[in-house]
């Protein structure tokens, strides 16, 4: 099932209730969806109430005409220090949603913060929606808790089926959802910022500082530099890719627990560092290569963004790699965790820069249409739906299944 049908008619706007436990300026997938989600809403009008973590101890919860937030406690994610977990707070949710009922709550993390939400809302009759974002059980064996996999997984399930309806963005974790036992997941794609991410970025200077010149292959990694992100399949990819054309070079942009390691372990890799924005933009358009290798994602924006920078991309064949390429169209799509195939198809690439060429034009052509626009249509569409649905069945609250 994809997203539900909607009238064309303009809608009256929605007061949403948003509960995510990240948001910009932190830097990370769900931050940067969450604040375009907000970006797009916004533009149809819809008012939004924004419930998350205080990140820092001066942050101060905005107060803007269709644009407000509460702050709540919140402590750091083992494993993901800049990161904050909201604590509970059914109680101040409650209290708030009686004073200012919204027409849809939702969620967009599963932590204690987003299990208050849900609890509160379905005590007050409120409809919900909820996103899935991370693959937390899928996390769970690189920060060694393994054991907790099926339980997480288990707790993911429950929380996503007490809801009116879960959003994801690929076709195949759709599928691979409901084979769990997941009931009413959408797909909402996402899109790409394809005016900031673009061939055009590119920056004969930068090249430059990486002892690069317009003919040395330079591959290019963006991600957080953490175990879960399978980061040894790049390097063992571009360490055959050396053998073959001694001159390449390898950019890693972002940061993590793992970089002080591989930075001593890989002088001749070139660490950037954390980058957003134009920044960001530049580094990966000044590439030629992008190597994903990870295994963990439900989406993956980075792979969108390397292919709108006009980037030849070597990704598993799964999330967003499955959803916008096609195998040696417009990038090369590798067996899911066939660590060989992917180092193979990598270093047959550095060979054959007449190739990469073909594959950064289609690249670039596939993702232009891949606008935020079309995506926030689709976003809207099951907010309406979802608040028209409960509001025909008239659904009675379950005080005991909310319960915390």
């Amino acid at each position: 099932m994809n997203t539900p049908d909607h009238n064309l008619n303009k809608p009256a706007p929605l007061n949403i209730a948003l509960v995510t436990e990240t948001y910009l300026p932190e830097v990370n997938g769900v931050a940067i969806t969450i604040g375009r989600m907000v970006q797009g809403l916004r533009k149809r009008q819809h008012r939004i109430h924004m419930i998350r973590p205080r990140q820092f101890k001066q942050d101060v919860a905005a107060n803007e005409e269709g644009y407000t937030e509460t702050l709540v406690t919140g402590m750091p994610i083992p494993g993901y220090p800049e990161l904050k977990s909201g604590l509970p707070a059914k109680g101040l949710l409650m209290r708030l949603w009686k004073l200012h009922r919204p027409d849809v709550v939702h969620i967009a993390t599963e932590g204690p913060l987003g299990w208050s939400a849900l609890s509160a809302a379905r005590k007050l009759n409120i409809p919900v929606s909820t996103d899935f974002h991370t693959n937390f059980h899928s996390y769970s064996q690189h920060y060694g808790v393994g054991l907790l996999k099926k339980p997480i997984a288990a707790y993911l399930r429950h929380f996503h089926n007490k809801a009116a309806c879960t959003l994801v963005p690929t076709a195949s974790l759709q599928q691979q959802l409901e084979f769990e036992g997941y009931r009413n997941v959408y797909v909402v794609s996402r899109g790409v910022d394809a005016e900031l991410f673009h061939p055009a970025k590119r920056s004969a200077e930068l090249r430059a500082s990486w002892n690069a010149d317009e003919n040395t292959p330079v591959v290019m990694l963006v991600s957080r530099i953490a175990p879960e992100k399978n980061l040894h399949v790049v390097i063992q990819a571009f360490e055959q890719m050396r053998k073959i054309n001694p001159l390449a070079r390898l950019v890693m942009v972002g940061d993590g627990p793992a970089r002080a390691e591989l930075e001593k372990q890989h002088p001749h890799v070139i660490f950037a560092g954390m980058l957003t924005g134009e920044p960001l933009a530049q580094h990966y358009a000044s590439g030629d290569i992008f190597l994903y290798p990870s295994l963990t994602e439900t989406y993956g924006n980075v792979t969108v963004e390397a292919m709108a920078s006009g980037l030849a991309t070597v990704a598993y064949d799964y999330a967003a790699a499955r959803q916008h390429m096609r195998h040696d169209e417009n990038g090369l799509l590798v067996p899911f965790a066939d660590t060989d195939a992917f180092v193979k198809l990598a270093t047959g690439l550095i060979s054959d820069m007449e190739r990469v060429k073909r594959l950064r034009l289609a690249a670039r052509e596939t993702v232009e249409a891949l606008t935020w626009e079309h995506i926030m249509g689709e976003m809207e569409a099951v907010l309406l739906d979802t608040v028209r649905t409960q509001g025909v069945q008239n659904v009675q609250p379950e005080l005991s299944a909310a319960a915390d």
